[in-house]
């Protein structure tokens, strides 16, 4: 049977024309610094964010991990909001391998304030870790999709410039937050000290992300990426399909907003799904059916021998996502399965 699979961005496959250009990517060795395309893709991407280089890794997990560990020694506290991906989906990396204590926020669609943050700003002392790191997420995962704020982002960075901080921005999915906000990728890029991107997502390349920032700051990463197990080897032919998906998939996404918001705007209409509509802003949609009596697996399982997939997202929230293998016809499909389940 061939789904409609609302599960995650991550479930693209390379395109024809993607797994040509891998098959004829030129190759060196990574680790010697001598894979041509991926050192093409790494200038790149540090122009595009207006950083002075970058660093190809293996998953978005690392390249948060490998960036938050160069800016942070162990026992220090970072700040992150409550429900980020670093801290909730990344197998508990900050606290075991980074060495950090984490302070957490509960962001308004996963948005920390100044407000919010300041007055918890640790010094160096004898009896507390002293803060060092911010760490924001656009778009956030868990609260939709949603996008950060640029005036929010700027007043953050003052206080971290006034605090003697530095600012991590991860940002899997920061191609949707440009692409749906117009604001260019190197003027986010201008307000953070690190970036980790993925192009595993919406972007449609098979593996790989990127973390970006100065050149100091990028030769340091690179040792903990060798020490975390991400040196490659002749891995051009993954940064061949980064490039491509840059050069050709990126302003697309657009497609998948509108699919995302007609998806979340027809499912709100139906008895039982409950969606905070304001918080579908690029291409995810979280709905809450516990006013329907049913329960999430229960659904999930109906849906899926229907031919459809989506992700439990919390004891009564279900996920989905739209990405560049779904076209209008496959949303309006799924909104009609929803419907007989619901009316079951």
């Amino acid at each position: 049977m061939k789904y409609i699979d609302l599960r995650s961005d991550t479930v693209t496959r390379p395109s024809e024309k993607m797994r040509e250009i891998i098959a004829s990517a030129e190759v060196g060795d990574d680790v010697f610094g001598d894979d041509p395309t991926v050192n093409e893709l790494q200038e790149k991407v540090a122009r595009l964010f207006g950083k002075e280089a970058s660093l190809y890794v293996p998953s978005g997990s690392m390249g948060n991990l490998v960036a938050i560990k160069t800016h942070t020694n162990p026992g220090e506290e970072a700040i992150f909001e409550e429900d980020c991906h670093s801290l909730n989906y990344e197998a508990g990396s900050m606290g075991a391998v980074a060495g950090l204590v984490s302070h957490t926020f509960r962001g308004n669609h996963g948005v920390m304030t100044r407000e919010q943050v300041e007055p918890y700003i640790k010094k160096k002392s004898l009896h507390t870790p002293p803060t060092t790191l911010i760490a924001l997420e656009n778009t956030h995962n868990h609260a939709g999709g949603t996008i950060y704020p640029l005036e929010e982002i700027k007043k953050l960075r003052d206080m971290a410039d006034e605090h003697g901080l530095k600012m991590h921005l991860d940002g899997a999915r920061i191609w949707n937050a440009s692409i749906a906000t117009g604001i260019t990728l190197d003027e986010y890029g201008r307000y953070f000290d690190s970036i980790q991107c993925c192009f595993s997502k919406g972007l449609g390349a098979p593996i790989g992300s990127i973390v970006i920032g100065d050149g100091e700051f990028i030769e340091k990463a690179r040792r903990f990426r060798k020490m975390f197990g991400g040196g490659m080897r002749q891995v051009g032919i993954l940064a061949s399909a980064a490039i491509y998906a840059l050069d050709n998939n990126m302003s697309r996404m657009s497609e998948d907003h509108e699919n995302a918001s007609f998806l979340a705007e027809n499912l709100a209409k139906i008895d039982g799904i409950d969606i905070d509509l304001e918080s579908v802003q690029t291409n995810i949609v979280i709905m809450n059916i516990v006013s329907s009596g049913k329960a999430v697996p229960d659904v999930l399982s109906e849906l899926k021998d229907m031919g459809m997939l989506a992700v439990q997202f919390g004891a009564t929230k279900i996920r989905c996502v739209t990405h560049l293998d779904l076209d209008r016809a496959d949303i309006e499909t799924a909104i009609e399965k929803f419907k007989a389940v619901f009316s079951s």
